[in-house]
């Protein structure tokens, strides 16, 4: 198994994700544009605008390499000299507070030391949220995880809880799910099967985003629901600019800024000193945004 082949399979799953979100949205083709970095590499960005249910997302898929920069080095972990990276980073916007944002992410890093390693997960940001969608999600990650290693759940799912979290607010950015980076064959799990691991994962993530939309798209919503989800996508926009490696490390990569702020919302907004004591479904929400909820026990 080599860089190049591992590239190819997330070309190849960024193809299947985009025919099954046509489906899921009803109405939106995406929208391709194919881009290449000066320091070497390229990518294939695919935009959804304005659709049935998709108000603004992306499915990217990056193979860039190069040299390590010194402003690389100082903004990662990365040593080596020159590095290889490929990968799939997925964010969905939808049209109707009641249908969650989601994410997910899957890569691959090799360096000129030797050193690889796998990292992704996915994790959902419900503008409201329902304890039974979320116990749905959490489920059918847990099944996926199950079928590589018993221990991947519960040790991705905290590493979630702490990522996707909001320290300046001291609020989860929404309910989580899982995360892993730095994952690398050892004694009970090979390099093949790592692979295998995030190819399942991005296989079943429009399925995860189809149950939720279904759940979501024919249920009313007014000015206050608009309102409190342009609020929750201005914590969205927080996380990503303030804590999110995989911004950080596009930015100072030279990476494509289109593409890697592709992830922004279409429209956000701050309200100094926001409470919504006159949204109680809002009020709900936010008591669950804490961290260690235990969705499937």
């Amino acid at each position: 198994m080599t860089r190049e082949s591992i590239a190819e399979a997330f070309r190849k799953l960024q193809d299947h994700i985009c025919d099954r979100l046509v489906n899921v949205d009803g109405r939106e083709e995406f929208k391709e544009d194919i881009w290449k970095r000066k320091a070497g590499g390229g990518g294939r960005t695919r935009v959804f605008e304005n659709g049935a249910v998709i108000e603004k997302g992306g499915v990217n898929f990056s193979e860039v390499f190069g040299e390590v920069t010194e402003a690389m080095k100082s903004n990662t972990e990365i040593t080596a000299e020159d590095f290889f990276a490929t990968g799939i980073s997925v964010v969905l916007h939808p049209n109707n507070p009641h249908i969650p944002i989601i994410h997910m992410n899957v890569r691959y890093f090799e360096l000129s030391d030797g050193k690889y390693w796998f990292g992704g997960g996915i994790d959902l940001t419900p503008h409201y949220v329902v304890k039974e969608q979320a116990v749905a999600f959490h489920h059918e990650l847990k099944e996926v995880c199950d079928k590589y290693n018993t221990s991947f759940y519960p040790e991705f799912k905290k590493w979630a809880d702490d990522y996707f979290y909001l320290s300046h607010r001291d609020e989860t950015r929404g309910i989580g799910g899982i995360f892993f980076d730095h994952l690398k064959e050892d004694g009970n799990i090979s390099k093949e099967e790592l692979l295998d691991f995030c190819l399942d994962l991005g296989r079943t993530f429009p399925e995860l985003y189809a149950f939720q939309v279904e759940k979501g798209k024919g249920k009313a919503f007014n000015e206050l629901d608009l309102e409190w989800m342009n609020i929750r996508r201005s914590r969205y926009v927080e996380f990503n600019l303030v804590h999110d490696r995989g911004t950080k490390f596009g930015l100072v990569s030279g990476g494509r800024t289109e593409s890697i702020l592709m992830s922004m919302p279409p429209t956000a907004i701050w309200k100094y000193d926001f409470h919504p004591e006159n949204n109680p479904k809002a009020s709900e929400s936010l008591n669950l945004l804490v961290k260690g909820i235990d969705w499937i026990s």
